[in-house]
């Protein structure tokens, strides 16, 4: 049975830039780095980044919805948000729905999130303003 999300490993094509972009601008722990790999740390979020020669998927509208969210408390969002457009980071999407959050690019066109909502606090949200057609789960 799942127990929950272990870890995220994202392709990249430049080691060097990426271990930068998530340790230097969104402030995670380098944990161990390798000729072909890094680890680093968020929280209890485990990510890696392994080098490919191949093109990271392409941003921008066309290219759909998925992305990957890191939380930031509430009472920090502000602050840290405004540390990372400082820091000149790329966005790709306004927030349109419940709690803070600021999409950013990674250097490779990863689509990532910074979200201060919780699924508790989203799904709040949505018995006040479903979306179209919107049912909840018994656990909801």
């Amino acid at each position: 049975m799942i127990q929950g999300f272990n870890h995220l490993t994202l392709s990249v094509t430049d080691l060097d830039r990426s271990v930068a972009f998530y340790r230097d601008v969104l402030g995670f722990a380098l944990a161990a780095r390798w000729a072909q790999g890094a680890y680093l740390e968020a929280g209890s979020l485990w990510l890696c980044l392994s080098p490919t020669s191949a093109p990271a998927q392409q941003a921008g509208p066309a290219g759909g919805y998925t992305h990957y969210a890191f939380s930031v408390a509430a009472e920090a969002f502000a602050a840290y948000a405004g540390q990372l457009r400082a820091k000149g980071v790329r966005e790709w999407r306004e927030n349109r729905s419940e709690g803070d959050s600021l999409y950013v690019l990674d250097p490779d066109g990863h689509r990532l999130e910074i979200h201060s909502g919780t699924l508790a606090s989203r799904l709040a949200w949505c018995r006040q303003q479903p979306y179209e057609d919107m049912h909840f789960g018994p656990a909801a």
